[in-house]
């Protein structure tokens, strides 16, 4: 029989990777452009330095993290970030050194420190390949990763569950010390959107990394299958903002790419002067 109306009994599964009752805040950041992408090539975890629009790209949302609450402002708590993590791969350091120099710029500091399992998917063999070149030689096996990601992968490469695996500790520590020396915090305090909150106080923290790993991050932490790898979309430096309260997870910013636009800007400016001089010739 059902139970009474008002009051089932409702039982809550708590990932104990996320410290039970952790207040704070992480600052998801893709890595900029890279030069790989700009020639339409898979990189897993082949180095690939940023191209001059990916260092542009870098520079500006260096600016808006080193002052988050200038409009339009990102809802991160008040005071400076706890420390600076991000994947050791070139592309993603150099994003990660262009936050570090705008933080510092007046004289802050932050601790910046790599961690191995932040590394993208290794993509085995299409790593370095062309995508027509991945399409012609491997096309049931992109098709079937595009298709089913948890059960295919590229040749040689990472699986979503191998990655997911090393991901872990990594995440384990950055919320462990978030969480170092803090009483937990409650639920008490509703967080209905909308209602202009203050900016909260408790820590938070940034990590640079890629789509991939970012994708797996946020399944994790929310405890989603893996099946569902394709759902999130993540620009070139663009931040996502995650805010625990009590130890329960929440999505308050995802993808947030408005510190590109003068980029985009200029690009427009940009295509129409080429379509301009192409059309007088």
């Amino acid at each position: 029989m059902d139970d009474p109306a008002g009051q089932r009994t409702v039982t809550t599964v708590t990932d104990p990777l996320i410290p039970d009752g952790l207040d704070a805040t992480l600052a998801l950041v893709r890595h900029g452009e890279s030069t790989y992408i700009v020639e339409g090539r898979f990189q897993g975890q082949a180095e690939t330095p940023l191209s001059p629009t990916g260092l542009s790209q870098a520079a500006l949302a260096a600016g808006r993290l080193a002052d988050p609450h200038a409009a339009p402002a990102l809802q991160v708590p008040n005071g400076d970030a706890l420390e600076l993590v991000h994947s050791p791969l070139e592309r993603t350091t150099q994003t990660a050194v262009a936050i570090e120099e705008a933080i510092s710029a007046d004289g802050r500091t932050i601790a910046r420190r790599p961690d191995d399992g932040l590394l993208e998917i290794h993509q085995g063999e299409w790593q370095g390949l062309h995508r027509d070149e991945i399409s012609a030689r491997f096309g049931p096996e992109l098709a079937a990763w595009r298709r089913a990601p948890l059960n295919a992968w590229a040749p040689g490469g990472e699986s979503l569950t191998d990655v997911q695996a090393r991901l872990r500790p990594a995440l384990a520590t950055l919320l462990a010390n978030l969480g170092e020396g803090r009483p937990p915090g409650t639920l008490d305090r509703p967080h209905v959107a909308g209602y202009r909150e203050p900016a909260p106080d408790h820590p938070w923290s940034i990590v640079v990394g890629h789509d991939g790993i970012f994708k797996v991050t946020l399944l994790t932490l929310f405890d989603l299958p893996l099946e569902r790898f394709w759902m999130w979309s993540m620009d070139l430096c663009g931040i996502t903002i995650i805010e625990f309260r009590a130890g329960r997870p929440t999505v308050r910013a995802h993808n947030a790419t408005a510190h590109l636009a003068s980029l985009s800007d200029e690009r427009t400016v940009a295509a129409t002067e080429a379509r301009r001089r192409s059309g007088a010739l």
